[in-house]
């Protein structure tokens, strides 16, 4: 999936008011991290996480290896935070997604 301009924009504005939901530390990406983040993006479709100091991996690479992985899109990597989009597969969910498709 790729996103345009305004799309990106319009999930960062809604990503801004949003708290992370997960933190990576030491351990790195480890299947349940992956678990986690995949299960949050079914329902939530847009995820924010950092990164703890103490991980070995960098932001980047973390986000983007999240991303493949899961058939995500990095929306913004900032600091030590990085927002990741995917549409939802369950009707329920596809919220976002839809005000998405309208840009």
């Amino acid at each position: 999936m790729t996103l345009n301009k305004n799309q990106i924009k319009y999930l960062r504005k809604m990503s801004h008011t949003q708290k992370s939901l997960f933190q990576m530390g030491k351990n790195g990406l480890t299947p349940t991290f992956m678990g986690q983040i995949d299960s949050a993006l079914e329902r939530r479709e847009l995820v924010k996480f950092n990164l703890l100091q103490n991980s070995d991996e960098s932001l980047e690479e973390a986000a983007h290896a999240i991303a493949s992985e899961l058939d995500a899109v990095v929306v913004q990597t900032i600091g030590s935070t990085a927002i990741l989009f995917r549409q939802s597969s369950q009707v329920k969910y596809q919220i976002l997604s839809q005000k998405v498709k309208a840009l």
